[in-house]
């Protein structure tokens, strides 16, 4: 348990990401869609009307620090309280201490980081003095609230979610560092735009490690004849560990490599696709945009081939989600595997292609009568709904009545491969689709 003093400047010693903590809303950077003009936060910081909250988010992207503006907007007392360290003794402590200063007109904040390691009794001991408004209580939590605080607690905070910060606020971050007098501002510092946008990637939306990792590259960085400190791509690459430093996924080897991904997937590769994959993952592209593709992938490039490969990508999109870097490369690689080792139709693709140019090309015929629904006496007067067929009336499931306007009669779009289970649906369609010609029963 900590009680600070927000007056208090002691950062000639503390790592530069302790440096550069904002002290207003102005100086932070990221969750623009909590703290930007308008957004719910900021309103209610702006008119002083904070409540009890919890901050849900990974680690670096600014719950402390947005608990720590928040207490200094609104000039209140700021106790931080470590789930490792406190019991109900020092809750109760500082509850005392939170309700003398309710007394004399001062507002405590209490911020709990990590209060998913509280365990249940610190928990409710913190609900009375919730409840009575001695303190507002900020929790902070990289796990699902819904799962790790008590639902009496939490149904008394709002639940604010923190994203990942961007490459883009990370990029700004950093060349806040360089300028600002908290930081580098009074040293020469020569490193490249491409750089700093290489820690950002790396990074992977955590502040903290982009701080931590362009304070490390300059602290070994070369002195320069002219007294400049020069950050080279050799130390920086020491500093990430990295070989793929500068791969820029902006820019054409991004493309390349997610075009060798997927042609090696396509071309029933495994090995190249694994290969490609850890390229991208090792330069730092972010792991949902690679998840996201071979969403694509299973239905663009396998389809009904294997009905399980959309399911199968959706689930490690979802893992990828739940856990990130660097857990989530096998999942990653299970998948990539898996698409790779599929059955190959394209049948998906085509037939969405070839609708969407009919679509854009030809008239936008109105819906035949029969399949129009009829929900008004009015509209069953004019014809709607007239002559529909109830599939589920007929023996076979079906009927010839015709669904596609008169001028698209017989139009194929889906044309079903012979690989893997398309082929059963290619022989069912060919059976339906002669027996909707005129054949007298279903083969």
């Amino acid at each position: 348990m900590e009680q600070l003093n927000l007056f208090d400047d002691r950062r000639e010693t503390a790592p530069l990401a302790s440096r550069l903590r904002p002290e207003n809303l102005s100086e932070y950077i990221g969750q623009q869609h909590l703290v930007g003009a308008g957004k719910p936060l900021r309103l209610l910081i702006d008119r002083d009307q904070i409540s009890s909250m919890i901050f849900w988010g990974p680690p670096g992207v600014g719950k402390t620090t947005l608990a720590r503006v928040i207490a200094r907007h609104t000039r209140a007392a700021f106790v931080e309280f470590s789930a490792v360290t406190s019991g109900i003794k020092e809750v109760k402590e500082v509850m005392a201490k939170a309700e003398e200063n309710r007394r004399m007109g001062v507002r405590t904040i209490l911020f709990a980081d990590e209060i998913h390691r509280f365990n249940k009794a610190q928990q409710d001991a913190f609900l009375p003095w919730v409840e009575k408004g001695s303190i507002v209580l900020i929790g902070a939590t990289t796990e699902n609230p819904s799962f790790e605080i008590n639902a009496a607690l939490l149904s008394r905070c709002k639940v604010f979610i923190l994203k990942p910060l961007t490459e883009d606020d990370l990029t700004q971050l950093l060349h806040q560092a360089l300028t600002s007098p908290k930081g580098f501002g009074g040293q020469r510092i020569t490193i490249e735009e491409a750089q700093l946008r290489a820690i950002a990637r790396f990074a992977a939306g955590d502040a903290r490690t982009a701080l931590n990792t362009l304070e490390m590259a300059i602290l070994n960085g070369e002195l320069t004849p002219d007294g400049a400190t020069a950050v080279t791509d050799g130390i920086l690459a020491d500093c990430m560990n990295r070989r793929s430093l500068l791969y820029d996924k902006n820019g054409e080897e991004h493309y390349n490599l997610i075009s060798a991904l997927h042609k090696s997937m396509r071309n029933s590769d495994p090995d190249a696709a694994v290969y490609w994959l850890c390229r991208m993952l090792d330069g730092g592209e972010e792991p949902l945009y690679i998840a996201r593709r071979l969403v694509r992938f299973a239905s663009e490039d396998v389809g009904l081939a294997d009905p399980a490969a959309l399911p199968l990508a959706v689930s490690v999109y979802q893992a990828c989600h739940y856990l990130g870097m660097p857990e989530c490369d096998v999942h990653l690689t299970e998948a990539v595997v898996y698409l790779a080792m599929a059955p190959k139709s394209n049948a998906m693709e085509v037939a969405c292609i070839q609708a969407m140019q009919d679509v854009r090309d030809k008239p936008a015929e109105p819906v035949p009568m029969q399949i129009r629904n009829a929900p008004t006496a009015l509209m069953k007067e004019v014809g709607y709904g007239e002559g529909y067929q109830y599939a589920h009336d007929y023996a076979e499931k079906m009927t010839r009545m015709a669904c596609l306007p008169d001028s698209l009669a017989g139009r194929r779009y889906y044309l079903p491969t012979e690989q893997g289970r398309e082929a059963e649906v290619k022989t069912r369609l060919e059976k339906i689709l002669a027996w909707k010609a005129g054949a007298e029963e279903l083969p």
